[in-house]
């Protein structure tokens, strides 16, 4: 079933109505789907970077956990997943804002018209399973590196490190880059054309933008490889980056980015043959 929402409706409600009322408190909070958004976003974002904090700290349980990761090999795959799935919310769930704010803003104008919504939740859900997987490849990724003596305690080689610098500014031309990005920066068009009032038909929502987003920002992720994972500096910065990125509406700030990274790159090729 798929409920048409016409642009007109869309454009000119600009401030959002409370929706239906429901008969239980859960019911009457999804009722406002803006504010379930931002609870969603800001929470869990919260929750990603406490543990990060926590693992970073230098001493506790997460650091006690994440300290043999090291040098470990495959067996320690589950402690180096929570630190990718901390960073993946700590840097990912600030991209996602608008697209599932701009889901809210319409689901919260069908509900207006007694049409029946499903919660963002469902949409964050399907979004951030793409994620979690992607924080699986990634501590796969670093245990290989650990293991083939590519990365020590922590931290890699210059040169491979300035390779993946080099890489990921590279891929900011590619046509694949721009083609996820443009989804990304205009969720609107995208959720108009396939909107769904099935709760499956917005978790697979959820799943495709996921994908799109891993599109666009898979390669500067991998750049935490290089500049040593769990370093809150460099994931801070990536992640506003990141974020500034889905906001415009021209490639330049995309195409400076890939230059600013091979630059980069280039500048730890020279620092590893002195």
């Amino acid at each position: 079933m798929r409920y048409q929402l016409s642009v007109s409706d869309f454009v000119h409600s600009r401030e959002l109505a409370h929706l239906t009322a429901a008969e239980t408190r859960l019911s009457a909070a999804l009722a406002r789907p803006r504010l379930v958004a931002w609870i969603c976003v800001v929470a869990l974002t919260a929750l990603g970077w406490l543990a990060v904090g926590l693992m970073t700290a230098g001493s506790g349980v997460w650091a006690t956990l994440c300290r043999p990761l090291l040098d470990g090999g495959w067996n320690e795959l589950a402690l180096a997943a929570p630190m990718w799935v901390a960073m993946t919310l700590a840097m990912m769930l600030p991209t996602a804002g608008p697209m599932i704010l701009t889901y809210a803003e319409i689901a919260d104008t069908a509900a207006r018209q007694r049409e029946p919504v499903v919660s963002p939740l469902v949409l964050a859900a399907g979004y951030l399973t793409v994620w979690f997987g992607f924080a699986l490849l990634a501590s796969a990724l670093q245990i290989a590196l650990v293991r083939f003596a590519l990365m020590k305690a922590g931290e890699m080689s210059v040169l491979f490190a300035g390779a993946i610098l080099v890489g990921a500014g590279a891929y900011q031309f590619s046509t694949l880059k721009h083609a996820c990005l443009t989804v990304c920066q205009r969720p609107f068009p995208f959720f108009f054309a396939n909107w769904t009032t099935d709760r499956g038909g917005v978790f697979r929502l959820g799943l495709r933008q996921g994908l799109y987003c891993a599109g666009c920002c898979w390669a500067i992720m991998l750049v935490m490889l290089a500049v040593g994972a769990m370093n809150i500096v460099w994931m801070a910065a990536l992640g506003v980056l990141m974020t500034i990125e889905k906001m415009t509406v021209t490639p330049r700030f995309t195409y400076g980015l890939g230059v600013l990274f091979i630059a980069i790159g280039l500048a730890f090729f020279v620092s590893g043959l002195l």
